[in-house]
């Protein structure tokens, strides 16, 4: 692989790695939350091959417990769809 193949190859891995962001920063805006500091570690980023990880960063307790009391429901609604 060139390195022109690499660059761009690593820029779809930044790319999609920031549409994943946005992704779940709007499902997190549908619910009511806001994970403020939510963004790509660019860190990871660095380097001839990146490997983009989502830092989920800091929020205040009533953002965390929310989002424990959005995903408890969420898991006790699909264990109801088991039997």
């Amino acid at each position: 692989m060139t390195t022109t193949e690499r660059r761009r190859v690593a820029a779809g891995r930044v790319r999609e790695a920031e549409d994943g962001v946005e992704t779940l920063r709007q499902g997190l805006k549908g619910m009511g939350l806001t994970l403020p500091s939510l963004r790509i570690d660019p860190v990871s980023c660095a380097g001839n091959e990146p490997a983009p990880l989502v830092d989920l960063g800091r929020c205040n307790i009533d953002t965390a417990l929310r989002l424990s009391a959005f995903l408890e429901k969420k898991c006790d609604g699909e264990a109801g769809h088991d039997g």
